[in-house]
């Protein structure tokens, strides 16, 4: 493949849940705790399904409306953030060729963010966990942004603090609301469905480059080349 100039290069942008990392059962298993601690059994993986995609926050606050939790919404987020951190630390692993594909973007000197639903504290703790802090730049909550997705706004952070347009940045994302906000930001999108029951949904199909089968499917080699390819 031909070189590549500094200027010719984009900039991408990953979510980290579902994306980079295999953090979802994890998410499950804090949210499962959580709401039996206040009184309500019996969440299911099916349920948390239903959040994949959504910011912390407004998951907590579908679910003070929807199960009638009685605590404040920042107490129930303080709750969860605690609950998944403890499992977060023991233990988050990178799908292995999501790896290979931020390795290889460093290499090549593509600027790198991570742009996320999550906590600010907990993608912090996942990143250094990992060691992936060592090789991305900026981390972007939704936390720090007025709205999360599918609005564009974290989106649009992360190429802020890149210093990259929107229109030179391509975002790697598992879920609809995610793959949604980049296509809102005007930006390339790679999709890697964390449900690939949900990969025939319109949303997936207006990504550029879809792995219906998600991270079983997922190949590095093509991703970077698919992401380096410039535009017509």
């Amino acid at each position: 493949m031909a070189n590549v100039t500094e200027a010719a290069l984009p900039a991408v942008v990953f979510d980290l849940d579902g994306t980079l990392v295999d953090s979802e059962p994890n998410y499950f298993e804090a949210g499962r705790a959580l709401l039996e601690a206040h009184g309500v059994p019996g969440f299911t993986w099916a349920d948390h399904e239903r959040y994949i995609g959504v910011s912390t926050r407004e998951t907590l606050a579908d679910w003070r409306r929807r199960y009638g939790l009685t605590a404040s919404l920042d107490a129930l987020v303080e709750e969860l953030d605690d609950r998944y951190l403890a499992l977060a630390r023991a233990g988050t692993p990178v799908f292995e060729q999501m790896a290979l594909l931020v390795e290889r973007l460093h290499r090549a000197g593509v600027p790198m963010a991570v742009a996320s639903g999550s906590s600010g504290s907990a993608i912090t703790a996942v990143l250094t966990g990992t060691g992936l802090d060592d090789l991305l730049g900026p981390a972007v909550s939704a936390e720090e942004v007025p709205r999360g997705k599918p609005a564009p706004d974290v989106f649009l952070e992360a190429a802020r603090r890149l210093g990259a347009a929107p229109v030179d940045c391509v975002v790697i994302e598992d879920a609809e609301p995610g793959v949604a906000a980049a296509l809102a930001a005007r930006m390339r999108c790679v999709a890697v469905p964390s449900v690939p029951a949900a990969a025939d949904d319109p949303v997936f199909s207006a990504a550029g480059l879809l792995f219906p089968d998600g991270q079983q499917s997922f190949r590095a080699a093509e991703t970077y080349d698919w992401i380096m390819r410039v535009p017509a």
